[in-house]
């Protein structure tokens, strides 16, 4: 077998119309024909054949505004945190994270009264802490759990504690609920803990939220190497704000991103 006959048969057509596809799944807005043709870089008339195609076979659906994802993909349109497209839009938003960054990123979802971590994304040159205690049972020690604390109601915040205990998981651990719940009260828009969770790692959140989701995004970093200035929080925030946007959120959190920045 020569080696043209051993590389495999792409169809060209096929790409492109999944590259469509992908393109408005993953916006929070209907697209026009005419913007997907300027996003890719295709012909006016190859866009409008395969959306024309896509839409016929359930695919997309056509709007008076442009095309959204058809009934071929429910989960879209019924449940958009539903596990395949939540984590495929989580996974984007740290990798960003990472690689604008340089520092491994997190996200953490609040479901059913308990948190939950939901992705990792490592950074070469800053791996990921030990997590060697669930976010189950230190949410009160990170910046990815107490973020999600300080953004929930009242009521589910003291339930939330009133069910869970704030073990000593460094010197630096917060174990007083009262003390807690101060800080949390006095939150700017975001979180952080500093050696809080593990000795030697710094840790900072910011919030994601959308419809039925409340998360965090977080980064950590050596402890002796973090500085967690206005740039860094605001680049986090950023993210946090598109994907919220990608998940269902109907417009950008303007006070998030003018949250008063203070350490």
């Amino acid at each position: 077998m020569n080696a043209a006959e051993a590389e495999p048969t792409l169809i060209g057509s096929v790409q492109r119309a999944l590259r469509l596809v992908d393109i408005v799944a993953n916006s929070p807005r209907p697209l026009p024909p005419k913007m997907l043709a300027a996003i890719t870089g295709l012909t006016p008339g190859t866009t409008y054949n395969l959306v024309r195609t896509l839409v016929h076979e359930g695919y997309l659906a056509s709007e008076p505004d442009g095309v959204v994802l058809g009934t071929r993909f429910p989960s879209f349109q019924e449940q958009i945190s539903s596990r395949g497209v939540f984590l495929a839009r989580v996974r984007s938003a740290l990798r960003e994270v990472t690689e604008d960054v340089g520092a491994t990123a997190y996200l953490s979802r609040f479901d059913d009264g308990e948190m939950h971590l939901v992705d990792i994304v490592d950074a070469v040159r800053n791996p990921r802490i030990e997590l060697w205690v669930g976010l189950q049972s230190s949410a009160h020690a990170t910046a990815l759990g107490k973020q999600i604390l300080a953004a929930l109601p009242e009521a589910d915040r003291l339930d939330y504690l009133s069910r869970h205990r704030l073990p000593e998981l460094t010197p630096r651990t917060i174990t007083d609920r009262r003390a807690l719940l101060t800080q949390l009260d006095r939150s700017p828009g975001w979180a952080i803990d500093r050696e809080e969770y593990a000795i030697g790692a710094t840790c900072v959140a910011v919030p994601v939220i959308a419809p039925g989701i409340t998360a965090s995004l977080a980064i950590s970093l050596p402890a002796d190497r973090a500085v967690v200035d206005r740039t860094l929080v605001s680049a986090l925030q950023q993210t946090a704000r598109k994907l919220s946007l990608q998940l269902g959120a109907d417009a950008l959190d303007e006070g998030s991103s003018g949250a008063e920045f203070t350490i």
